[in-house]
């Protein structure tokens, strides 16, 4: 589960959201197992990702949400046919002290 962000956070993020151009595309396969994989790849390597709906823009209210969940990551932004996702990089623990 992730944790709730802060409107601060969300606004730090939509700012950074607009100088990203869109790394992927929703194309005519939708929300593909492929697809839903490289988002999740976009995500682990940059946290904040945005991605364009060249095609099933008329259900992008429906996907946006969905695809946010799959991949267990927060929708930030859904303006027109672009969408903004965020999730938080997993921090690493330090080894233990022998």
């Amino acid at each position: 589960m992730l944790e709730p962000l802060t409107n601060p956070q969300i606004r730090q993020f939509k700012a950074a959201a607009q100088q990203l151009e869109p790394m992927l595309k929703v194309g005519k396969a939708g929300l593909s197992e492929g697809f839903i994989r490289s988002v999740d790849m976009a995500l682990s390597q940059h946290a904040l990702v945005k991605i364009k709906f060249s095609e099933f823009k008329e259900q992008k209210k429906e996907l946006a949400p969905q695809l946010a969940e799959k991949t267990a990551s927060h929708l930030i932004l859904r303006v027109g046919n672009v969408m903004v996702l965020h999730r938080p990089k997993p921090s690493v623990a330090a080894p233990a002290a022998a």
